[in-house]
């Protein structure tokens, strides 16, 4: 029994001080990285409350990918050119598309920015179509894929294996028959359905396609929570689309318990199409390590209209939070208003005193977020970032209609931007995202139009009821946004 009982006090001893020591070398590493303090005290506060399980849920969800560089995207060629057209751009911008278009040298900073950020080319001569619902861009969308002549290059965070999952299948499929090049990335932990034999049946068709960060114990497990949430598609080097929507039923018939599903997305020809199949290049190079660099990739082009565009890619990979940034500067740089649309609304500090800044200076600020949510949690800890934002003067709308799954922002009538990054901890330090910001008056004019209605489908809340909320909702809130830097 003495034996016994020595034995388990040893064993116990051992764990303990491994635990310890553990939870020192990954205290130690956070202090390294120089994080945000928010983030490392909540860790800390995880791994000392949950013994064990702190650690593993530090290994899944906790490391700062963008350190350690997930995607090293040094000697990829399209890479560098994209490089050398945007250090060029930074250098002498007036030399590019004649700025002195006077909303152009109005929003120059913003053009500046993401240049530097993010290697976002400045392109001219775009077609930019404005699609609000699933409808409309899975109509448009699969009539293009339909017309493809050369390729497909398609990313997606979701593709669903429903109604809408399968149509967009079949349309690949006989497009592969046809001698059309497809390929597909798709993300592993939002597209979960998609399992080896489902690969194994496209690859026989001819289809090339891949899962990004296969999540497989235990290979991988530490990427669990850095996740491609890109919505990407390129037809023949013409064409692109890029959003905010998945492929999927509800994005159509919306579904039980939340109505529609509102969402945004945009069709674009032109120069533009280029920095999306770089982006998708750049992601098919990190899946399948095969470069993309044959010319018919990247086709010249005469313009095709007349939106300046940016498109700037952000995530582990980056230095710089660039889309974050971009969103920061669209607000900080308003003069007369800033809409913004998002599912999910849990600001960092940065963006949370930019909103209450300029509100506060007499900009109209407005934010759309969902009356209803898919994820109690991030509904939860987004409801806690409300009273300071309305107390600063910035007017907050829940949507009535359904559920709105928009990330887009509108400023003064002369930028705006729509893509995959929400307003979130996540879309700026974790996912890998994508949004185009457009330069052009009308195109701004019909975000906000857009916008105008989907105030009218909302109920705009008032600070004086919104402080009556029940003494338990307001717990379940607070406590909900301790865990924001981590959802």
């Amino acid at each position: 029994m003495w034996y016994t009982d020595n034995l388990s006090s040893i064993i116990y001893t051992v764990v303990a001080l491994t635990y310890m020591v553990s939870i020192l070398v990954i205290v130690g590493i956070m202090i390294l990285e120089n994080r945000n303090p928010l983030k490392s005290l909540s860790w800390i506060l995880v791994l000392l409350l949950l013994p064990i399980i702190g650690i593993a849920l530090y290994v899944f969800f906790g490391q700062n990918m963008r350190k350690q560089k997930i995607i090293n995207r040094k000697g990829l060629e399209n890479h560098d050119y994209l490089l050398s057209v945007a250090h060029d751009q930074t250098k002498d911008l007036s030399q590019f598309y004649g700025l002195n278009n006077e909303l152009l040298k109005e929003k120059e900073r913003i053009i500046q920015l993401l240049l530097f950020n993010s290697n976002a080319v400045l392109t001219a001569g775009n077609k930019v179509k404005l699609l609000n619902s699933g409808r409309e861009k899975f109509d448009v969308m699969f009539e293009d894929l339909r017309q493809a002549k050369k390729f497909i290059h398609l990313q997606y965070y979701i593709i669903e294996k429903d109604e809408i999952g399968k149509q967009l299948i079949e349309i690949l499929v006989q497009k592969a028959r046809e001698g059309v090049e497809v390929r597909i990335i798709v993300d592993d932990v939002g597209s979960w359905e998609f399992k080896e034999k489902d690969f194994k049946k496209l690859r026989a068709e001819g289809i090339e396609i891949y899962s990004f960060l296969t999540v497989r114990f235990p290979t991988f497990t530490s990427k669990l929570n850095y996740r491609n949430h890109r919505k990407i598609v390129v037809v023949d080097g013409q064409i692109g689309y890029l959003g905010g929507m998945n492929v999927a039923d509800r994005y159509i018939h919306g579904n039980v318990g939340y109505g529609i599903w509102r969402d945004t997305h945009l069709k674009i020809e032109g120069d533009a199409v280029n920095t999306m199949q770089t982006i998708f290049s750049i992601d098919w190079y990190f899946v399948s390590r095969v470069e993309l660099l044959n010319q018919k990739y990247y086709p010249s082009r005469e313009p095709i209209g007349d939106k300046m565009v940016q498109i700037s890619s952000s995530g582990p990979d980056t230095d710089w939070p660039g889309i974050m940034m971009g969103f920061f500067k669209m607000i900080t740089t308003a003069k007369k208003y800033v809409y913004i649309a998002s599912p999910y609304f849990m600001p960092n500090d940065s963006i949370s005193m930019a909103l209450k800044t300029a509100a506060m200076s007499g900009v109209d600020v407005r934010i759309i977020i969902p009356d209803k949510s898919d994820a109690t949690v991030s509904r939860l800890s987004s409801l806690s970032f409300l009273k300071e934002m309305m107390l600063a003067d910035v007017k907050i709308y829940f949507y009535q209609k359904g559920f709105i799954h928009s990330k887009v922002l509108v400023s003064d009538d002369m930028v705006g931007s729509v893509g995959s990054a929400n307003m979130d901890f996540r879309s700026f330090d974790q996912n890998f995202e994508a949004t185009a910001f457009v330069y052009n008056t009308e195109f701004a004019v019909e975000l906000k139009a857009q916008f105008m209605q989907d105030f009218a489908d909302s109920k705009q809340l008032n600070l004086d009821d919104w402080k009556k909320r029940p003494l338990a909702q307001k717990v379940k809130e607070s406590l909900a946004r301790l865990l924001s830097p981590l959802l």
